[in-house]
């Protein structure tokens, strides 16, 4: 199966995955207008159940493909405890 992919300009971390190119009709109008202006197209892949992808089942990819002619990959959430940090204390 051919997908393309697509990412967000507004929103780093976050692709579009359609089984035609530049056809973004299936995709409701609502979600498409929060990902910002046109997205920008980063590469054709072909998808199948052996293959592997980063950061997505390839079968929930495949299936969201065919049920509703798109899928959305979300930025993944970031882990990095360093950057957590607790309010300061004040003793007396």
């Amino acid at each position: 199966m051919k997908s393309y992919i697509y990412k967000s300009r507004r929103k780093d971390g976050l692709y579009i995955y359609l089984p035609q190119k530049d056809d973004f009709s299936n995709m409701p109008q609502a979600l498409y207008d929060s990902i910002g202006q046109e997205p920008i197209f980063v590469m054709e892949v072909s998808l199948s159940p052996e293959r592997q992808l980063a950061q997505e089942d390839v079968n929930i990819v495949m299936q969201n493909l065919e049920q509703q002619g798109f899928h959305i990959q979300m930025p993944p959430v970031s882990n990095n405890l360093t950057t957590f940090k607790e309010p300061a204390k004040y003793v007396d």
